[in-house]
């Protein structure tokens, strides 16, 4: 059972609220200076020239005075939470520029992605959070580009962890 703040649970279950759920999304990749920060709601105007709306939060140990979370035009599909199948999902950033496009198809290797859900009125406390997540892939296309990442299957893990022998397990053997 995923562990939910009041708030949410209060948003949950009012017939009408003000509250917003929004996704943020760190970015790292050892080619990049800094990570990228992404939110899919403009919850405070970060500047006038240029306009520019994100969302402070301290998640990730992010400074949020410093380094907020860029909103983009962004719709999501969040990682499923069943036990048999790997944490899946993907990002669609909509009315990108051709930097985007060139940044991506910069990379050769993986990606890691942090996804975090909070509510817009509180964007410290976690509702849900993915961390660990690989960037699969990023079909880009005129309009938008849909970035798939997912976690390790756990079927994958390497197999046998080791031999319980008298050298690496002297405890087991007295």
């Amino acid at each position: 059972m995923r562990r939910v703040s009041l708030n949410a649970r209060l948003a949950q279950d009012a017939q009408a609220t003000d509250e917003i759920y929004c996704a943020l999304f760190y970015i790292t990749h050892p080619s990049l200076a800094k990570p990228i920060r992404i939110s899919t709601d403009n919850t405070v105007r970060l500047s006038t020239e240029p306009l520019m709306y994100g969302t402070r939060s301290t998640w990730m140990g992010t400074n949020p005075a410093t380094d907020p979370f860029l909103w983009v035009v962004a719709s999501t599909l969040l990682p499923s939470d069943l036990d048999d199948a790997p944490a899946a999902g993907n990002i669609i950033l909509e009315n990108v520029d051709n930097e985007i496009a060139i940044l991506l198809r910069s990379f050769t290797d993986l990606a890691v992605i942090h996804m975090a859900v909070v509510l817009a009125e509180s964007p410290n406390i976690i509702e849900a959070e993915w961390r660990g997540l690989n960037i699969v892939s990023a079909d880009i296309d005129a309009g938008e580009v849909m970035i798939a990442f997912n976690r390790e299957d756990i079927g994958d893990e390497y197999f046998p962890g080791g031999r319980m022998t008298r050298e690496r397990f002297p405890g087991l053997h007295k």
